[in-house]
């Protein structure tokens, strides 16, 4: 008999798994996790698993990755997707899989495209630029200094609090993955921006209040959407308008871009790679070692094309 609902089918899947596989708790929970995401976004577009077609998982893969979620994560979402659906087809409640096309993100694991020193610049400047109003303009400005002075990750940047930035403080404190709060030094011209910001984002939400009684926000960025402030998904798509106004190939560019260029940027400049792991709230030392990588090969470049006795003439 077919669920009636799509959480009576994660429900089915979950006990499948534990009675027939010995699935471990933490596995199921991962497992639950992973389909109530794609159940919720399936669900906001009409569809749901007795009916979602190829292209809404697909579709659903693609918001993942606009979300700059890691390769890692969107492999094992869709590999939960793929399982609950084997599951489905083999109790009779869909004739079809759609998840059996579909290829995963590649393993293969490329040093990232970092941004050179200038580029990051072109883009810091084409958001000084960027908006349609003074605040929008300021607002692009801020988001684009804090991500490039603190190498904060997209989640931890647009839900930033906006009492984290009350005082003009040198300092900002992040709550990161699993709860982790970590302490991150702000540059002058990102503490500049975030005054500039403030200020206007402050006149705004007086004239709010006064005029309809809106609430204020307790985000640095709000916004009207549900989680109430800028959405990552958002972000993802202005980062990349910014970068088409700086000249610079917006496929090149994500949130997690400056991140990368935070990171490879103090490195070349001497930082240490234990300071580094920590301004990232890196768990793991080897995570951070990638960029060690990156330098490595823009100095052989460098050699390569510069150094006269590495030249090919003939």
């Amino acid at each position: 008999m077919t669920p009636r609902s799509d959480s009576d089918w994660i429900s089915a899947f979950l006990e499948a798994q534990a009675a027939e596989r010995g699935a471990a708790r933490n596995t199921l929970l991962a497992y639950g996790r992973d389909l109530k995401d794609a159940m919720a976004w399936l669900g906001r577009r009409g569809a749901g698993f007795d009916n979602a077609e190829r292209a809404a998982i697909e579709g659903y893969l693609i918001h993942l990755e606009a979300a700059d979620m890691s390769r890692a994560t969107r492999a094992r979402r869709l590999s939960a997707l793929r399982q609950l659906y084997r599951f489905a087809h083999e109790e009779g409640w869909r004739a079809d899989n759609p998840c059996l096309q579909i290829k995963g993100p590649s393993k293969t694991r490329t040093l990232p495209d970092v941004l050179s020193v200038e580029e990051a610049g072109r883009l810091l400047d084409a958001a000084r630029a960027s908006g349609r109003n003074e605040g929008e303009r300021l607002r692009n400005t801020c988001l684009i200094e804090l991500l490039y002075a603190t190498g904060l990750r997209v989640s931890e940047l647009v839900s930033l609090p906006v009492a984290a930035l009350r005082g003009d403080p040198r300092m900002l404190l992040v709550r990161g993955k699993g709860g982790k709060e970590r302490m991150v030094p702000l540059s002058p011209p990102a503490r500049e921006a975030a005054r500039a910001w403030l200020s206007h984002r402050d006149r705004d939400e007086d004239l709010a209040r006064v005029e309809r009684g809106t609430p204020p926000s307790p985000h640095l960025f709000p916004s009207r959407g549900k989680a109430g402030h800028l959405s990552r998904v958002r972000f993802f798509t202005l980062i990349k308008e910014i970068a088409a106004q700086a000249g610079i190939d917006p496929g090149r560019v994500t949130p997690h871009s400056l991140r990368h260029a935070f990171a490879t940027h103090l490195l070349q400049n001497g930082a240490d790679l234990r300071a580094i792991q920590t301004l990232l709230g890196h768990a793991d030392i080897a995570t951070t070692e990638i960029y060690t990588h990156i330098l490595d090969a823009r100095l052989r470049d460098l050699v390569l094309d510069h150094h006269p006795l590495a030249r090919d003439d003939g």
